[in-house]
Order: structure tokens, then sequence, then C-alpha cells
């Protein structure tokens, strides 16, 4: 700060005027108050992270995610699952820096409050002070003033009584007019020591003032440069978040680099494999046929019951009384 602008800013023709300390102070007082509600935001959000972080967390844990996937996707699917519960703690950790943030805004806070206390004091003090002397200083002047208009009536009163033949009233009037005189000059010394006495006064609360001046205005580039900073520091945060989580998201589109389908594929068929013969054609089979009891070889000698071959066609025709001849056995129609 290369000059001082509030002292020579904050001023008033009136004495007894405090409006430009006043403006000084409503504005602190409005800086305070935006400090408070920017620890709040960081307390808010922290809260916000910490809920996300363990949401997230819970998740990752408890959530099946292609659990039954196998060889090179399932280690990509594990590794996502790893790097998933990485991001969920280090929300949780923003949360934990954040809160340390909003402590280190409080803590700010609370000690400009308590240098600007002091101050205050001081100030409080001297507009009282300069206060009561102008009152004193005013009442001292109504006070000569009013001799001066005593002595003055006085004055004329003796002039009036010139002609009086009566020399007790004469005596009484001179005697008068010699005591207000005593009077004007008695308040016109305390008119004056008042006087000067409130120069004094406010020479004191001048100078104060400036102090006071000089050290709020120090407090409130303090107060900006802190507040700029902390904010900085807060969007430096919320970046390395993203940057962190977009690392440990790079280890998993890595993982999903060395996922081979062809190792997947052929690390299902070499552990689930059933067999490489595929079954033989059913053929068919005459149920009157000598070769029918014939067992292949490698067969059951069980009888297939399940496959029968059809009947045989019948020689002669539908319409013939016999309704079917097998070789030298007839089956005649009753």
């Amino acid at each position: 700060m290369t000059r001082s602008l509030f002292k020579g800013n904050f001023w008033s023709a009136d004495i007894l005027s405090t409006v430009g300390y006043d403006s000084i102070i409503q504005h602190l007082n409005n800086g305070r108050k935006n400090c408070k509600e920017f620890e709040e935001f960081l307390k808010e959000r922290a809260a916000v992270e910490e809920r996300y972080g363990k949401d997230l967390l819970s998740l990752s844990r408890k959530k099946p995610c292609g659990q039954s996937e196998t060889n090179t996707l399932k280690r990509a699917l594990e590794v996502f699952k790893q790097q998933v519960d990485s991001v969920a703690q280090c929300h949780i950790q923003l949360a934990q820096s954040l809160r340390e943030e909003a402590r280190k805004m409080e803590e700010f806070r609370e000690k400009q409050k308590l240098q600007r206390k002091k101050t205050e004091l001081v100030m409080d003090a001297v507009h009282k002070q300069k206060s009561l002397q102008f009152k004193k200083t005013m009442d001292a002047k109504k006070n000569y003033e009013q001799k001066c208009r005593d002595k003055d009536e006085a004055e004329q009163a003796v002039s009036r009584s010139a002609n009086l033949v009566n020399p007790k009233q004469q005596e009484k009037l001179f005697v008068k007019l010699a005591t207000s005189k005593t009077a004007v000059e008695d308040s016109d010394k305390a008119y004056m020591l008042h006087v000067s006495t409130l120069d004094k006064v406010r020479e004191e609360w001048q100078s104060e003032h400036i102090k006071a001046c000089e050290a709020f205005e120090a407090q409130e580039c303090e107060r900006i440069n802190f507040f700029r900073n902390a904010l900085w520091l807060h969007v430096n945060q919320l970046s390395q978040q993203c940057v962190t989580s977009d690392e440990m998201y790079e280890q998993v589109r890595k993982s999903l680099e060395m996922c081979s389908i062809q190792k997947d594929i052929e690390y299902f068929v070499n552990q689930r494999k059933t067999g490489q013969i595929p079954p033989a054609p059913i053929m068919y089979e005459n149920f009157y046929s000598p070769q029918k009891n014939v067992v292949p070889p490698g067969k059951a000698t069980e009888p297939n019951l399940a496959r029968r071959g059809p009947l045989p066609i019948p020689k002669t025709s539908p319409d013939d009384p016999d309704y079917s001849l097998v070789d030298d056995y007839s089956l005649l129609y009753q």
C-alpha cells in the first residue's frame, strides 16, 4: 500500500459528527460478515464432500459390479473398484482440508476482531471526551454571552439613571455594573479556557482518528488479501481433487488397455470347456429289423424305449380284409 486513503477521506465539517468513522466501522463489519459467510460456505462444502465420499465409499464396497467377470476384464474391474474407493477417500480428505481452512478463517476473523476492539475502545473514549468538552464549551459560551448581556443592561441602566437624584439607587446600579463586569471577565476566562481545552481534545481526537483510519485500512488490506488467498486455495483444492481423481481413473483406463478380448474368451474356454466331440447323428432303427438288436461298439445294451422305429408298411392295400401280412403270419380282421 503506497498511501493511506482512509485518513484523507472520512472527515466531516461538523465537530460532533462521526459519520466518517461510522462508515469505516460499517465497512469493516461487512467485511467480517463476509468472512463469516465464506467460513460457513467452507463448512457446508466440507459436509457435501464428506457425504459424497462416504456414499461413494459405500457404493464401491457394497454394490456388486461385474463380480462374475473373469481374467483380464476382472482385473480391470478390480482396479476400477479400487480407484473408486481411492477417489471416495480423497473426497473425505478434502472435507477435512476444507474444515481446516474454515477454522483458519475463523481464527483470522477473531484475531482482527480483537485488534479492532482496542482501537474502537480508544475512539469511543475520545468521542465521548470530545462531545463532553464541546458541551461544556457551549455552556461556557452561553454563560459568557449571558453575562455580556447582563453587563450591557447594567450600563444602560446607569446611563438612564444619570438624572436621578437618589444617590442610593445610583450606587446600587454602579455596584451591579461592577459586578456584571467582573462576571463577564470571569465567564470570558472560563469560556476561553473551555475553548482551549476543546481544541486540545479535538487535536487528540483528530490524531486518534488518523491512527484508527490507518489501522483499519491496514486491517482491511490484510482481510482482503487473506480472503483472496483463502478463495484461491479453495479452488486450487477443488482443481487438485479433479486432477487426483483423473489420475486414479487413468489407472482404470490403463488396466482396460490391458484387457484382451481374445484372452478372456480363451480363459473362459479353458476353464469351462465340456468337450470337443459333438454328438453323433441319430440313426434310423427299424423295430422289426434283425439288426436292431445289434449293439454298436461303445453303446449301452439297455433298450432305448424312447426310440422306436415306425411300423412296417403293409404289403396289401387298405381295402383288403387282410389287415397286415408279416412274412408267413397273417392277422385276419373279423
